[in-house]
């Protein structure tokens, strides 16, 4: 695996994580002022989540790093079947 197929991986397992975790924690706005969604987070904290999403990811890399070098994860296998 190039450096360049082991980013996007990383920011395809990323991005994926992210969506999972946004919803973690949140609570809506008791009293909403005027303009402002009833639906909105009081306190979203993203950057708390950014971390645990870029460490989960990059657990999760890691291990796919390690599967992918054992031949277990192999694209070119795969690609030559089809």
């Amino acid at each position: 695996m190039g450096w360049a197929t082991g980013i996007m991986v990383y920011l395809v397992i990323w991005w994926t994580i992210l969506f999972a975790v946004l919803p973690l924690g949140v609570r809506r706005v008791q009293n909403p002022g005027k303009g402002q969604d009833r639906g909105a987070p009081e306190r979203p904290d993203i950057l708390k989540k950014v971390v645990i999403t870029s460490l989960v990811a990059g657990v999760l890399w890691i291990g796919f790093y390690v599967l992918h070098q054992a031949d277990i994860f192999d694209f070119r296998h795969w690609a030559s079947t089809y």
